[in-house]
């Protein structure tokens, strides 16, 4: 539950940028990324990063995540009984992961979209698929991503459902949409 994924997240985005050398990395090039629930902890753990001037984070690669906990969005009406990931089990999971936080105004580490400043944020790939009730809040953060001058790249797999990374090398649409966004994140730490 909320906040313990975010905390997570962060202490292991930390020790990365501390200690990542030992292991190999380089910890000059950090990204974060995520899909699902895991996209908007990314997105937290960026927009964090920012706050406290480090780690510096080079690029966040989002799949499909819930940023801007808006229900009101067309997608969630579109596809409420989509295979996957439906509207009822979005409220499931929102209620377990949220818990006592009142949702009328949720807190940005839980809701990224919500912050009052998306400027100075590393830049982002958000990956959508179009059978999504999620898929309007992506589109809508890459929106206000790229309006704080962030770039940003939105791309929605029309064909495919929430959850699809799971798909790739199974459905060959699957696959070709988690190396588009494996490409620009190869383009952002490599050039």
């Amino acid at each position: 539950p909320y906040p313990a994924a975010v905390e997570d997240a962060w202490a292991a985005t930390r020790w990365v940028a501390e200690f990542g050398s030992e292991i190999g990395a380089d910890t000059s090039r950090i990204a974060v990324a995520g899909d699902s629930a895991g996209g908007t902890i990314a997105a937290a753990v960026a927009q964090r990063a920012r706050d406290e001037g480090a780690p510096g984070i080079a690029f966040q690669l989002l799949w499909y995540p819930s940023t801007m906990w808006d229900q009101s969005l067309p997608s969630f009406t579109e596809n409420a009984n989509a295979l996957i990931l439906d509207t009822k089990a979005i409220a499931d999971f929102s209620r377990w992961y949220a818990g006592e936080v009142d949702m009328s105004n949720p807190p940005a580490a839980m809701a990224p979209g919500r912050a009052e400043d998306l400027s100075e944020l590393p830049a982002a790939y958000i990956a959508v698929a179009g059978f999504d009730p999620l898929r309007d809040d992506g589109i809508k953060y890459g929106e206000l991503l790229a309006d704080a001058g962030v770039p940003t790249e939105v791309h929605n797999a029309e064909t495919m459902v929430h959850g699809y990374v799971g798909y790739a090398g199974v459905v060959p649409a699957a696959t070709a949409a988690m190396e588009r966004g494996l490409a620009a994140l190869r383009v952002a730490l490599h050039g």
